[in-house]
């Protein structure tokens, strides 16, 4: 079980989620402890540069959509890394909102 198991549960269940996210690799994005809001993807699927809770390789990520080709989503940081692709079942919801 991953870091964000319960905030992917609660979006799959039609709930919006807010948490407090660490790390620097959304800095200029996201800073490390600023508070988001993630809702439900919904019928509408993510877009280049859209900040998405994900799944890629089996690791849970808060990080952009870099590159979108068909029915797949490169997913990378704020700092240029790529995490990898990933499908739309894998994408759980989108960031529409942070705050400090």
């Amino acid at each position: 079980m991953g870091w964000a198991a319960h905030y992917i549960a609660a979006l799959k269940s039609g709930q919006s989620v807010q948490f407090r996210p660490r790390g620097a690799s959304m800095v200029g994005r996201i800073g490390s402890g600023q508070l988001v809001t993630v809702e439900p993807l919904g019928a509408v699927p993510p877009v280049k540069d859209e900040i998405v809770l994900c799944k890629v390789n089996g690791n849970e990520y808060l990080h952009l959509v870099k590159a979108v080709n068909g029915n797949r989503f490169q997913i990378g940081n704020n700092r240029g890394g790529i995490n990898g692709w990933t499908t739309l079942v894998q994408v759980f919801g989108r960031c529409v909102k942070v705050e400090p």
